[in-house]
């Protein structure tokens, strides 16, 4: 999925215009500071352009799918055909599903919802919880993380030679680690989960913002990714893929909307008859604003071009690796190496630091926002930190204290709205901050590291 760089004319590899970018913030040394938003792998911040299409839409806001009015038939036209733009964008089979949820782990759970009886799943300890934790009624296959890619595709290989061949089974398997960044060769994945009798399930919330993800081509059945990650504000999310497991299944929600008919019966009871396309798992009044939201993120990812947002991006990661790999105090996480393939996303603990420490001198003292903890992939950080899964480790809620080692880590993302200064005012403020210090006292407060505001400059 890499795209070499030197293919590609620098000139344009432009930012795309995200909200926020002027926000300045004031620091605890003095002053303040234009804000470095270099957590995009939480949540993206919002183009420009997303953002004027929905306010330039807002006025016009009416209840989708049962309004006889103007504004209810304008807006189910927007919802619907954002619902084709997305499948577009994905490269959606002709009798392909789009079903818009609130986020990846509302889509993932949706499909769990709708596992035939008796599935067995396969999936990596490696995946982020909203891809590792929703298989509650199945028969779950853990898989332990692989240290290259051939690896990852022999263990399931060996696993599902070993599965009980004649129900249905599942594989859930992420496009880019939301800790490492890496690429997972998801081609493969499918390829061999489909000569095993099994579909598979892409979480592409963080591999989609990055490259272009396309369903016939990877050959995957179903896949699930968050607007919120690809620069699209609200709380909204899409499942599309495969239409039988969905239209069989019983609807995610019981509503309006997600019923054709209902009837009462004879006997006093309810007799329903339930939709069979997307709105069977749609019930309520739907975020239609959540969902042009999305179908306009995808028009403005696919116009500017995936070719010139990857060598950009690539550009972005290889100055931060450059760096960080000059200051020996800091190790980068990494499953599959060094070389292997990877978006805007990097984890690294430092030596002698507690990561929410770090983590809070970059934001109190520099004006940069990163993330610390073991971000949601519990299993996977704490493999990499080579400590016992049985440890004690909370996301984002350390109990050591400012110097003290801690099993979390520090996580930097970003993506097409990341200007240039934003990297290189990281790099500078690690190397400063790992050489000579923080310039505060910081102290633990309801699990947080924070600035002592009480306390004298050092």
């Amino acid at each position: 999925m890499s795209v070499p760089t030197d293919a590609i004319d620098e000139s344009v590899c432009a930012l795309l215009p995200v909200l926020g970018e002027d926000v300045t913030v004031p620091l605890v040394t003095g002053g303040e500071v234009a804000y470095a938003a270099l957590d995009y792998a939480a949540s993206a911040p919002a183009l420009r352009r997303v953002w004027d299409d929905v306010a330039a839409y807002a006025p016009y806001y009416g209840s989708v799918h049962r309004g006889a009015g103007y504004l209810s038939q304008l807006s189910t036209d927007l919802f619907e055909n954002s619902r084709a733009t997305v499948a577009e964008f994905l490269g959606c089979r002709a009798d392909d599903q789009v079903v818009f949820t609130r986020s990846t782990t509302d889509s993932l759970n949706l499909l769990a919802a709708a596992l035939p009886a008796d599935c067995q799943v396969f999936v990596f300890e490696t995946e982020h919880h909203a891809s590792l934790l929703p298989w509650r009624d199945a028969r779950v296959t853990y898989l332990n993380a692989p240290r290259t890619p051939a690896q990852a595709v022999e263990t399931l290989e060996r696993a599902l030679a070993a599965r009980d061949p004649y129900g249905p089974a599942l594989v859930c398997v992420t496009g880019a680690s939301n800790v490492t960044g890496e690429l997972w060769p998801v081609g493969e994945l499918a390829a061999a989960a489909h000569a095993h009798g099994a579909r598979i399930v892409l979480d592409a919330a963080q591999l989609a913002p990055h490259h272009p993800v396309d369903i016939t081509e990877l050959d995957v059945d179903w896949v699930a990714f968050s607007g919120h990650k690809l620069y699209a504000p609200f709380g909204s999310g899409v499942l599309a893929g495969r239409a039988d497991w969905l239209r069989e299944a019983e609807p995610y929600l019981a509503g309006g909307g997600a019923s054709r008919k209902v009837a009462r019966r004879t006997d006093g009871g309810v007799e329903v008859e339930w939709h069979t396309t997307a709105a069977r798992h749609e019930a309520g009044s739907p975020n239609v604003i959540g969902a042009y939201s999305i179908a306009s993120a995808c028009k403005a990812l696919k116009e500017a071009g995936f070719d010139a947002l990857v060598a950009r991006e690539q550009r972005l990661v290889a100055g931060v690796r450059a760096g960080l790999a000059g200051i020996p105090q800091v190790k980068v996480l990494s499953l599959f190496g060094d070389d292997a393939p990877r978006v805007g996303v990097i984890s690294f603990v430092v030596e002698g630091w507690n990561s929410s420490h770090f983590a809070a001198a970059l934001s109190a003292e520099y004006g940069i926002g990163v993330r610390d903890g073991l971000f949601c992939a519990h299993p996977l950080v704490r493999t990499l930190l080579g400590s016992d899964p049985q440890e004690v480790g909370e996301c984002g809620a350390p109990e050591a204290e400012p110097g003290e080692r801690s099993l979390n880590a520090i996580r930097v993302s970003f993506g097409a709205g990341t200007p240039d200064e934003h990297i290189e005012r990281f790099v500078r403020a690690v190397k400063e901050l790992v050489n000579e210090g923080a310039q505060w006292k910081y102290r633990t407060e309801d699990g947080r590291c924070v600035p002592d505001r009480g306390a004298a400059q050092h």
